[in-house]
């Protein structure tokens, strides 16, 4: 009975996140041959012990964001563990709430947990995505130029690869001339680039927001100090960003008897989950639905998956790397006095301070047992602590 109870309650939850996957996608997906039937088989066979490891598992990943987080801001002072990995968790919920508008709510919860200046975190911010996009640009990569023979033992397309192959190659040598124009700007000039962009960012128009993207950037290489920082970055990526690809292996081996041909492996995890990062950059205003799209062309077209099983993957995989930061991170933004209406609020006076060349300053981001919503948001001038 235990077992049939679990089975209910994982059904329950995936087939609530496919009808928000099919609506939200509703325009991109064409379901006319999709099996009810074959998907809920689907479902009942998902092997409970994978699901819950994957779930474990991404609360460690962000356990390591933190810890990389925490080696970005050392230079400007100290920082609690928790308070860094319990605004991750919260920013994170924080985007699953309210998508893309949501996403300077992590860096402005980071900045009032350890007093920082609002604006060195969103400089964190830049370098952070600018590891996950190298990240991202390497797992595609090494899977098609160095697993190529155990992607195809996982069942990939060989054809497929070989045409990969040559884009895999591109990539590569486009990260490298990036990566040495990088270091050439942090070594060369960034700190510089940022005290001249200062008039710009005093501004209105094109130069403001010109100034105010590439200063963030100049500012974020500036956490990049010394090659220990530099090599604890790669670390803390790396091992992100591996344990991510074994999420999603996990997931796949959860719905083993979708891969009737073959045995999902690390390296098709690996090209799976650079498939879905991409696809998570392509979302549309009002439809979404970019990285559950790819996951199920990467599983169909180059995994030959059925389009059933593949798409009860593609939501379990959502669920879990997605949508689980809720499970602890919604209470965690209730604890500290937030509400859904003080969260679209702060996003938009967020948005708000960045079209006028500043942010909200982190004096005004509340925090439990603290009332600041007795007075309203407003912008000003990030204030050094």
């Amino acid at each position: 009975m235990r077992v049939h109870l679990r089975k209910i309650i994982v059904g329950v939850i995936v087939l609530a996140a496919l009808t928000a996957v099919v609506y939200r996608s509703r325009h991109k997906m064409h379901l006319a041959d999709f099996t009810w039937r074959k998907f809920i088989h689907a479902v009942g066979q998902a092997n409970i012990t994978y699901l819950l490891l994957s779930i474990l598992a991404i609360y460690a990943c962000y356990a390591i964001r933190a810890l990389r987080w925490q080696r970005f801001s050392r230079h400007l002072g100290p920082s609690g563990f928790w308070n860094t990995y319990s605004a991750t968790i919260m920013g994170f919920a924080a985007i699953f709430i309210l998508a893309r508008p949501g996403e300077p709510v992590r860096p402005l919860l980071l900045a009032r947990k350890n007093h920082f200046q609002v604006s060195s975190m969103f400089g964190i911010w830049v370098l952070e995505r600018l590891f996950d996009f190298a990240s991202a640009v390497i797992l595609a990569c090494l899977s098609v130029l160095v697993f190529s023979g155990m992607l195809i033992d996982a069942g990939a397309n060989s054809d497929w690869i070989d045409n990969a192959r040559k884009g895999a190659w591109i990539l590569a040598g486009l990260l490298l001339a990036l990566t040495a124009l990088l270091v050439y700007f942090r070594l060369h000039g960034a700190g510089e680039l940022d005290r001249r962009l200062v008039g710009w960012r005093a501004r209105g128009g094109w130069r403001r927001t010109a100034g105010g993207i590439i200063g963030g950037f100049s500012q974020g290489l500036q956490a990049i100090k010394t090659v220990p920082d530099l090599l604890f970055a790669i670390f803390y990526s790396a091992a992100h960003w591996g344990l991510v690809a074994l999420i999603y292996l996990f997931v796949c081996q959860a719905f083993g008897d979708a891969f009737s041909q073959s045995d999902m492996n690390y390296p098709g995890a690996m090209l799976l989950l650079a498939v879905t990062l991409v696809g998570s950059t392509l979302q549309l205003p009002g439809i979404g639905g970019g990285a559950q799209i790819a996951t199920l062309i990467a599983l169909t077209q180059i995994f030959g998956v059925e389009q059933e099983p593949a798409t009860a993957i593609a939501v379990a995989l959502w669920v879990i790397t997605f949508s689980s930061c809720i499970l602890i991170g919604v209470p965690l933004l209730i604890h500290e006095g937030f509400s859904m209406g003080d969260l679209r609020k702060l996003a938009r006076e967020e948005s708000k301070a960045e079209r006028a060349g500043t942010h909200v300053p982190a004096e005004r981001v509340p925090l439990a047992g603290e009332h600041s919503a007795k007075t309203p948001l407003k912008t000003s001038k990030d204030t050094p602590k």
